[in-house]
Formats: structure tokens, C-alpha cells, sequence
């Protein structure tokens, strides 16, 4: 049996999609099972347990005549798909496909998720009531020992705070002050290590001048070793992006900062077991102070 599985990013989708993953892959034992995805994701998921090819989505344009040619033939052929992006362009990929086995929202699926109030739900509880309709269920915490096994690609202290002052790039209004990230790192009990991507660095540059003791990581990591880092700390400080979805993921105690611009109801990290982590939500960021923080951080 060949089965595909259809997850696009953001990192923190692909985060909580997992205990899909994995129970798509309990669920078929031996089937052989491609993940289709997008290219910052292909590398690190190809060293998953729960598939045998990582394909990745060129997600070509409607007059992208060869592309949608070659996308095709990359659908062909599987006896069932398990749609997880369910977006207007996935569920178009059911035609592609040629009609398969399929769960998710294209019209015409045999597992069909026609739940009307589906997009308010948590993207954990939305893919797990969709999965329930094709018979999966219950998700299970995913086996992230894989990920335990990548090394950090440096020395980190024993105990330590990560810092995640990052967001998606068209998304500021998702950051809280780098600034006020250095002035809570400065009051901390332990170290604290900033994490993000090169582009990132200016905000760690930033949290560096209020407190110069901080480890400088932005741009040092790969998605695997990003993850390795963050099993290792002692707790994980940040906004609503992708590194505090892992971190989170790999059961680091969290605390989540949210302003108006995202809902932690729908999209907020969750622990291996589907626990919530400690939020704080305001309407703006650039008005939370540091003293709610560092009191959460406290009260652990």
C-alpha cells in the first residue's frame, strides 16, 4: 500500500502535526509512506521515523504548465492521502491525484472533514477529529528520541533559559521587545542562550547590549540541531513561532508570549501529552513589561 501525507510548513504546523505523523504511521504499519512538504522542512523530516520518501512541493502556479505536469506525477499513484494542510490549494491536489483515498476537505472525499465550525478548533484537536473520520484515533505523543540523537553544534551550559525573540519576518506585531527580552535575561537564575534564525541576529544584538552575558546561538543551528539545543534547557521564553512549538513539543517547560495578532486558542504550542504551556497574552506586545515574565518564570 502506498499512502501520502500532505503537510506544508510553518515550522509550528509541522510541529503539531507529529502525533499525526505518527499515528498515520502505527496506523499503517507496512505501507510505504511519503510526506509531501516544502523545502525547509524536506532535510529535517526526511530523518523522521514515519516515512520512506520526503517529496517536496515546488507548489507551482495554475499557468505553471510543467510544474503542475511534474506535481502529477508526484501524486500519482497512492492508494490514500491524508491531507493534512487541508488549504484550497491541497484539496485541489485530490483531482491531481486522480481521485484517491482521501481525508481531508477537497469535495468528493471518502474521509471528509465537514465539521462547519473546523476552523476553530486547535490545529491539534482540528487534525484529530479529521483523522478520527478516516479511523485514527487516538493521537499518540510522538517518539522524538530521533531528534535526541542529533548532537548541539556547541557546548551549552547544564542549566539554562532559551530565548526565542523571533516571529515570522511579515509578522513584527508577533515579537515582544528585544530589549525586553535582555532586561528579563539579566534578571534571571540562570544563563540564557538566544535562538533564531541569521536574520534574527540584529534581535539578539539588541538583547546583547541590556545583557552582555547572554550566548549568542541565532544562526548557528539547523532545524535538528535547533532542537537538540532546546531538549537541553531548563525552560524556553519566547513568542508565538516555530522553536518554541519544539521546544515545547520535547516537554521544556514554556512560557508563551501572544499579542492580538495571533490566537493562542488555535495555533498556541502544546506539550508531548497535549498539555497547554503557561501563556501570556495581551493586546499588544510592545506593552507587556517585564515584570508578568519574569513573575511566570518564578512561579515555576
Amino acid at each position: 500500500m502506498k499512502v501520502m501525507v500532505i503537510r506544508h510548513g510553518a515550522l509550528g504546523d509541522i510541529v503539531l502535526s507529529m502525533p499525526a505523523f505518527a499515528a498515520i504511521r502505527a496506523h499503517h504499519g507496512g505501507a510505504a509512506i511519503s510526506l509531501l512538504t516544502t523545502a525547509p522542512f524536506a532535510g529535517f523530516l526526511a530523518q523522521a521515523p514515519w516515512f520512506d520518501t520526503v517529496i517536496i512541493d515546488e507548489k507551482p502556479a495554475p499557468w505553471d504548465f510543467a510544474g503542475l505536469v511534474r506535481l502529477r506525477r508526484r501524486l500519482a499513484g497512492f492508494d490514500m492521502v491524508y491531507d493534512l494542510q487541508t488549504s484550497s490549494r491541497s484539496s485541489r491536489y485530490f483531482r491531481l491525484a486522480g481521485r484517491p483515498e482521501w481525508s481531508g476537505i477537497a469535495r468528493g472525499a471518502r474521509f471528509f472533514h465537514g465539521n462547519p465550525g473546523r476552523n476553530r478548533l486547535h490545529t491539534r484537536e482540528r487534525i484529530a477529529e479529521q483523522l478520527a473520520i478516516a479511523g485514527i484515533a487516538p493521537l499518540p505523543a510522538p517518539d522524538l528520541s530521533w531528534l535526541r540523537r542529533v548532537p548541539p553544534p556547541c557546548a551549552l551550559p547544564e542549566t539554562f533559559a532559551a530565548l526565542i525573540p523571533g516571529a515570522a519576518p511579515h509578522r513584527p506585531e508577533k515579537r515582544w521587545p528585544a530589549a525586553r527580552f535582555g532586561a528579563l535575561a539579566a534578571q534571571l537564575p540562570m544563563p540564557a542562550v538566544i535562538f533564531g534564525t541569521e536574520a534574527e541576529r540584529p534581535l539578539a544584538d539588541e538583547i546583547r547590549r541590556v545583557a552582555p552575558g547572554v550566548i549568542d546561538m541565532t544562526g548557528r543551528t539547523d532545524i535538528a540541531q535547533l532542537a537538540a539545543c532546546l531538549d537541553r534547557a531548563t525552560i524556553a521564553i519566547g513568542n508565538d513561532t516555530g522553536p518554541v512549538h519544539l521546544a515545547a513539543a520535547l516537554g521544556v517547560r514554556c512560557i508563551v508570549l501572544f499579542g492580538g495578532a495571533s490566537d493562542p486558542v488555535l495555533t498556541a504550542p502544546r506539550m508531548p501529552d497535549g498539555a497547554w504551556p503557561t501563556i501570556i497574552r495581551v493586546a499588544d506586545l510592545s506593552e507587556l513589561a517585564v515584570s508578568p515574565v519574569a513573575a511566570a518564570v518564578e512561579q515555576g
